[in-house]
């Protein structure tokens, strides 16, 4: 099981390869965390409208999609020999582009004509995600290879989702405190200058994670090192791989609070609780509750398993999301503080799957071994990235749309009708509602490696190797 080539004992499992794989997320969230503010830039500083808006998302999330599958299966089809593996050399390569990338999505032309918005818009998007999936696809493929243990896997997946808080918390917390000014006004023109220090960070994190990941499991289990790779095999397969289905849907499903509350969120926190500049802080301030779990997630999902425990947890969760709903949540700092503590509930709830989902996947992809006799780490992950991408754009377009139907104006601002303001408030608390759901069926009925499932699988797995 262990990959002895360069004929030395890998070191131990330790804090170490936790600390890296944490930083490479970090690096990735430096520059996707600022996804988060392209609505209100292209909406409220560029003054492109809502409908413009909503449609040019889809249709670069879709392009954004697509471009997954085929780098994931660029990677899978790579046979040339690197130094320290094609994961962490196209890792390198993808760190290179996000050093300036995230930059060309907040170029500040207000005034140009609305051909070149939607020209630097779409250009500067296509730019950013070329790279960013050259790095993420690779990255996120490297968690089963960095060990096979099912707990350390549970703590890579935790770590990995600290990395991704702390990368929020940097994007969440400081930004709006910088691109708002005391009357809640967006200050656009600051964007850009923030992705490329962004992008200096990012990089430096993606270094770290190169330079001390180290790979341990053999995962070479073609018979035939000449044999073609098959995308089309490798789709089929991955449609027929139950828990890489059921842990895109729940990762998919948790987009629709994340990405689809979004218009939402900004008008709720500018014109209802009448603080644009704490959004950051309130809202991850949800996220908190799975540094509890940490400490003991090796112990619970040794105990319980992932796919349980993650369940139940959503049943919490639902019921957090259903008085976020029906609790008097008004404009004041009693309102404020109902919807914090709703918050840190539906936090409580998440805890668990969020520090487990990327092991989860892990152990899908090692499912598509045992079923079907190859990995194909890069299309799999790749795949349920596309399902991600696909999500990340249709949820935000469908929220932005409802948010306008119910009265919304971006070009206001801050200033939203009482009315508008409390409209948001409902359609966050219900957005996250739908996300607790569909996350709660997705692990509970689809996702099928439970714990007993999951012990055959390692055993027959290792006996293969």
């Amino acid at each position: 099981m262990y990959n002895n080539t360069s004929g030395k004992t890998p070191r131990k499992f330790g804090m170490l390869d936790k600390l890296s794989y944490a930083a490479g997320d970090f690096g990735c969230n430096m520059s996707f965390a600022l996804k988060g503010y392209l609505m209100v830039y292209w909406t409220q500083y560029m003054q492109m409208t809502e409908s413009l808006y909503a449609l040019l998302l889809v249709v670069v999330q879709i392009w954004d999609a697509i471009n997954d599958p085929l780098i994931g299966a660029m990677i899978d089809s790579d046979r040339r020999k690197y130094k320290r593996g094609k994961f962490l050399a196209y890792v390198f390569a993808g760190s290179l582009g996000l050093l300036i990338a995230g930059a060309a999505t907040f170029l500040p032309f207000p005034n140009a004509h609305e051909v070149a918005k939607i020209a630097l818009f779409v250009g500067g998007y296509v730019f950013w995600d070329a790279f960013y999936t050259l790095a993420n696809v690779p990255y996120g493929s490297m968690l089963p290879l960095i060990s096979g243990d099912p707990g350390e896997r549970s703590q890579l997946s935790s770590w990995r989702t600290v990395g991704s808080m702390v990368g929020g918390m940097v994007a969440g917390v400081i930004i709006p405190m910088v691109i708002y000014d005391e009357n809640d006004y967006l200050l656009g023109e600051r964007l850009w200058v923030i992705a490329l220090f962004m992008g200096v960070l990012g990089f430096a994190a993606f270094q770290f994670f190169i330079r001390k990941t180290v790979v341990r499991v053999d995962v070479d289990v073609r018979c035939n090192e000449e044999q073609r790779f098959d995308i089309f095999k490798a789709i089929v397969n991955f449609a027929k791989n139950r828990p890489a289905i059921g842990e895109t849907l729940a990762a998919c499903a948790g987009f629709i609070s994340m990405y689809g509350a979004q218009a939402a969120t900004s008008v709720m926190f500018q014109s209802y609780f009448h603080n644009a500049q704490i959004s950051g802080v309130m809202t991850l301030i949800g996220v908190i509750p799975m540094l509890f779990f940490m400490p003991f997630i090796a112990k619970i999902t040794r105990k319980y398993g992932k796919k349980e425990a993650s369940a139940f947890g959503c049943i919490f969760s639902i019921f957090a999301c259903i008085l976020m709903f029906v609790l008097p949540i008004t404009g004041d700092m009693t309102g404020l503080l109902i919807y914090v503590g709703c918050q840190i509930l539906n936090g409580i709830g998440m805890g668990v799957a969020m520090c487990v989902g990327y092991s989860m996947m892990a152990d899908a992809i090692d499912y598509n071994e045992w079923k079907f006799g190859v990995r194909d780490e890069g299309t799999i992950y790749a795949i349920h990235s596309f399902f991600r991408k696909i999500a990340q754009g249709v949820f935000p377009s469908i929220g932005l749309l409802i948010a306008t139907s119910l009265g919304y104006i971006a070009k206001n601002g801050p200033d939203q009708t009482p009315e508008v303001a409390s409209n948001m408030r409902y359609l966050v608390a219900g957005m996250y509602l739908a996300a607790a759901i569909v996350q709660f069926i997705s692990l509970k009925f689809v996702y099928n490696i439970d714990k007993d499932m999951l012990v055959q699988m390692n055993k027959e797995l290792e006996a293969r190797k």
